[in-house]
């Protein structure tokens, strides 16, 4: 994969999976997940307000695997996106799935005007809906209810925030909800949280996705969970 060199330059990513990418200055990027997407997205990275405005592997781990084995089975739900950065995941969803309502990223204010810069560069305004969430607050009153889908890709990577992510899970993962879940262990309290997080969910492994063996390479982990 070729690196950004200017500010505008537009790169593409056509690799079925990517690494942790490092740092790099501000650009626009060129996804199709492996040929998933008929028309590709592009997607505006910039590292200037978090961390959350580049790509980062689990994200796109997950968009492949929604892609690929879930499309069928999105049609009619509500979704919303954790944690979405700048909304790779969730426009995945909107544009290679035939959803019939809006689906809905969110994360903190830092993320906000990216998440909107990128959804009015892949002219989807009627399809997706951005929205601060803090996560431990009250659910945005301005999302669906319930929500049948949520969506959370490379969320577990600061320790202090896993109360916290574990409360807005239990506030959105309702009875009939199911969450696609997806993260790469890069410390020993990310398992922990998992550990946690049983506790409360019902979690499974994906374990028939093709690229499993890849990705787990990669330390890279694909759940499903639902309330216990």
């Amino acid at each position: 994969m070729d690196e950004i060199s200017g500010e505008d330059e537009i790169i593409a990513i056509s690799e079925d999976l990517v690494q942790s990418p490092v740092h790099k200055s501000a650009g626009t990027s060129i996804i199709d997940f492996g040929g998933y997407l008929s028309q590709p997205l592009k997607l505006r990275e910039d590292l200037k307000n978090g961390c959350g405005g580049q790509l980062w592997p689990a994200g796109m781990v997950l968009g492949k695997h929604l892609l690929r084995q879930q499309r069928n089975n999105l049609k009619d739900k509500s979704i919303v996106e954790l944690g979405a950065g700048g909304g790779l995941v969730g426009l995945a969803v909107a544009a290679g799935c035939e959803i019939n309502q809006p689906v809905w990223i969110t994360d903190q204010r830092p993320m906000f005007q990216l998440m909107k810069d990128n959804i009015a560069l892949n002219n989807m305004e009627d399809q997706i809906q951005p929205e601060i969430y803090d996560w431990g607050s009250p659910v945005p009153f301005s999302l669906p209810r319930p929500v049948d889908v949520v969506l959370a890709a490379d969320c577990v990577y600061f320790e202090p925030a896993f109360p916290l992510l574990q409360q807005t899970l239990q506030d959105l993962i309702q009875e009939n909800t199911v969450c696609f879940f997806c993260f790469k262990k890069r410390r020993r309290a990310d398992m922990q949280f998992m550990k946690s997080a049983r506790r409360l969910f019902n979690i499974e492994e994906i374990e028939n996705d093709p690229d499993r063996e890849i990705y787990r390479r990669e330390n890279i982990f694909l759940y499903k969970m639902t309330r216990k």
